[in-house]
């Protein structure tokens, strides 16, 4: 089979631009847009302005630095709207977070990485997470990611394994493919994976994949600073978080 062609160079461009933006910590001006996205000033510059007509970016103050456009919050809550595996899972995650107290984040796979789709936030003991609505995380780093690539054929996680550059992000991230096939087998075997500290310093995460007849929903974590997951608290959040997977399984 021939390898699909995408047309339109500068819608792919555009992409390029509102990808950077969306990653970007602070609103760039177009000189940095030009230079992380190999797209020249001229042509960034008349992709941006269309863009900003479209509203599809907002150029803000007299350095000219640019956002994400407004319309992009109603494009998010359509898309997730649409999920039905969201509809299934936020009451039964809602609930798992009013029991544990604790941050509920679900994802689902997008090429290499895991996107959140929901983020159900403790109520009274609440942390600061860099992790956002349409956020992007590691397969490899993330409790969710490695929670996905335990459900993967053996195949296609290696493919995965050997493609994949293992970057270190936190103190505890694994960064060797014999460590990560390791940590994915006792994942399998264990039914759940942990993130101590390997996506984000000073928290610790138990993640748990979401399948239907052998099909790959997606994953949600239970998500804790370190210090708060104790042993104890790991076997109850556990034995919960396994009730909330069968439940949203048998519903799907």
């Amino acid at each position: 089979m021939s390898e699909l062609r995408l047309y339109g160079s500068s819608l792919i461009k555009a992409k390029h631009i509102l990808d950077f933006l969306l990653t970007a910590k602070e609103a760039p001006e177009l000189k940095e847009i030009s230079a992380g996205t190999k797209i020249g000033k001229s042509t960034a510059l008349k992709i941006l302005n269309t863009m900003d007509v479209l509203g599809l970016v907002r150029k803000v103050g007299e350095e000219k630095k640019y956002y994400l456009g407004i319309d992009f919050i109603a494009y998010a809550d359509k898309a997730a709207s649409d999920f039905d595996l969201l509809q299934y899972a936020r009451p039964v995650l809602t609930h798992l977070r009013d029991i544990t107290d604790e941050t509920i984040n679900l994802g689902v796979v997008s090429g290499n990485s895991v996107v959140l789709l929901d983020k159900i936030e403790s109520q009274h003991r609440s942390i600061s997470l860099k992790s956002k609505i349409g956020g992007r995380m590691n397969l490899y780093s993330s409790s969710m990611g490695k929670a996905i690539l335990a459900a993967w054929p053996v195949e296609k996680l290696g493919k995965y394994i050997q493609e994949t550059e293992l970057l270190k992000i936190a103190p505890n991230t694994i960064t060797s493919s014999d460590a990560l096939f390791t940590e994915v087998q006792k994942v399998k075997e264990m039914g759940y994976s942990t993130d101590n500290e390997e996506n984000e310093a000073d928290v610790y995460c138990l993640g748990f994949s979401l399948t239907k007849n052998h099909q790959l929903l997606g994953a949600f974590s239970i998500t804790a600073p370190k210090y708060r997951m104790t042993k104890n608290n790991q076997e109850k959040y556990l034995k919960l978080a396994k009730q909330a997977q069968h439940e949203i399984e048998e519903a799907f």
